[in-house]
């Protein structure tokens, strides 16, 4: 038996239990997970999400049958009945298709009619996960990381190196396209830092006008402008402690890229309209989809800024340079919309395979995540078919002339379409073709829409 001070409770209190466990469970490893007395899951740890392939989003509150599916019993009734599990083989389905031989053990709680009220379990992989079921891909040679699900070698290297600068207070600069996942690297790098019981906060430097990105950035106080009438802490004196995400920051003014350099620089800034300066501990991680040595020959951002922001460049390759992924990533997805019905997916039509493996994917992962969402939001069934998919996947494929010269016709058009679509909306256009806001603002005003 375990022992504790009789104050073991207030500190619990003041830490807060949720807090003390998940810590608990982060430093044993492996996966541990608690399920209350209906079996719903009420803690996933990390490790659990690594090993199995489902997110915390898709785990907590769900039915634990419903979404770890042991293969051999119920893992509620059987801890219910056992009372308690000691090293016990069992192979759990993973999120990707395949299984999991882990050893299992677990803990009953009951309450004082000894009614079964819970339980905390703890699992450790046995062997190598086997594939099997419907997975389309083996999932011994995926990588599950914050959200990201990866095959590719290059893409698992930079989880290797998200883990190891996560370490560092060393400022990082996210290079790749729209819908690559730079804001899940950015949130990887703060959960893997020791500044994860802080804040993350992030902005889009496209989306603001300069006086308006100011103010949000460093903040004002009251009378600084027309309509100041009280002060405003800005994102960096919020984000205290914590990380700050700079999206598009190749975007950022050059009469604010001075500013930042300051507070890279001295860790410190001056509120709009103020007059002393303010000291803040704050991580920057930024990122862009362009290239800043370009923007810097093109005298459009400063050089010393580049090299303080890109201490360590993290490059994320576009879906198509990772072929192996799509099959992987639709899984994942069709999971996702599976978990929570009505439709369920058990299978994709050959010709809508080749459709969905044969298209470019601008929009990256992303767009592939919409392209399911749009395939269980029109169709029924067990199967996705080709007339599941959104209407340019069953355009036929036009002569490289006469592409080369409609190109700019059809994105018009697919802007315009999206627009009526969305209902005016340009976030949710912008969502629906897979670019970002500041992309999408400025196709828009390209084709005079």
């Amino acid at each position: 038996m375990s022992q504790f001070s009789p104050f073991l409770n207030r500190w619990l209190s003041t830490v807060g239990p949720d807090r003390a466990l998940s810590t608990l469970a982060e430093l044993m490893g492996g996966v541990v997970f608690a399920v209350n007395a209906e079996g719903e899951i009420l803690l996933w740890s990390r490790g659990a999400e690594r090993l199995l392939g489902f997110s915390g989003d898709q785990a907590l509150g769900q039915p634990c049958g419903s979404v770890i599916r042991c293969r051999e019993s119920d893992v509620r009734d059987s801890v219910a009945q056992e009372g308690r599990i000691d090293g016990v083989s069992t192979e759990f389905n993973h999120a990707k298709g395949g299984t999991v031989r882990v050893r299992r053990s677990a803990r009953a709680f009951f309450d004082a009619q000894g009614r079964f009220a819970g339980a905390i379990e703890v699992l450790w992989p046995e062997a190598e996960p086997r594939s099997k079921g419907i997975g389309i891909q083996a999932v011994n040679e995926a990588e599950v990381f914050h959200g990201l699900i990866t095959r590719d070698s290059a893409l698992k290297q930079a989880f290797q190196v998200i883990r190891n600068v996560a370490e560092t207070d060393a400022t990082v600069l996210i290079r790749g396209e729209s819908g690559t996942g730079k804001e899940l690297v950015a949130q990887a790098l703060h959960e893997e830092s020791h500044r994860r019981g802080h804040p993350f906060l992030a902005i889009n430097c496209a989306t603001l006008s300069t006086n308006l990105l100011e103010s949000e950035l460093f903040g004002h106080v009251r009378g600084a402008f027309t309509g100041a009438v009280k002060d405003h802490m800005g994102l960096f004196k919020r984000a205290e402690g914590g990380t700050l995400f700079l999206d598009e920051v190749a975007e950022l003014p050059l009469e604010l890229q001075a500013k930042l350099l300051r507070v890279l620089q001295e860790k410190t800034f001056i509120p709009v309209g103020g007059d002393h300066p303010i000291t803040v501990d704050v991580r920057i991680v930024a990122a862009t989809h362009r290239s800043l040595r370009e923007e810097v020959k093109a005298g459009h951002f400063r050089e010393d800024l580049m090299y303080r922001l890109r201490v360590v460049p993290i490059f994320l390759p576009p879906l198509r340079e990772r072929r192996q992924d799509i099959g992987l990533l639709l899984q994942h997805f069709i999971d996702q919309h599976n978990i929570h019905g009505p439709r369920r997916i058990q299978r994709i039509e050959p010709d809508a395979m080749r459709m969905l493996l044969d298209h470019r994917w601008p929009g990256n992962v992303r767009e592939l995540q919409n392209v399911v969402e749009y395939a269980f939001a029109v169709g029924r069934g067990e199967v996705l078919q080709l007339d599941d998919l959104p209407p340019e996947f069953r355009e036929e494929p036009a002569s490289p002339t006469a592409a080369a010269s409609s190109a700019g016709e059809n994105e018009a058009e697919r802007i315009s379409q999206a627009l009526t679509a969305a209902q005016g909306a340009i976030d949710r256009a912008a969502q629906m073709l897979g670019m970002s806001r500041a992309t999408f603002w400025r196709k828009r005003k390209k084709y005079g829409l």
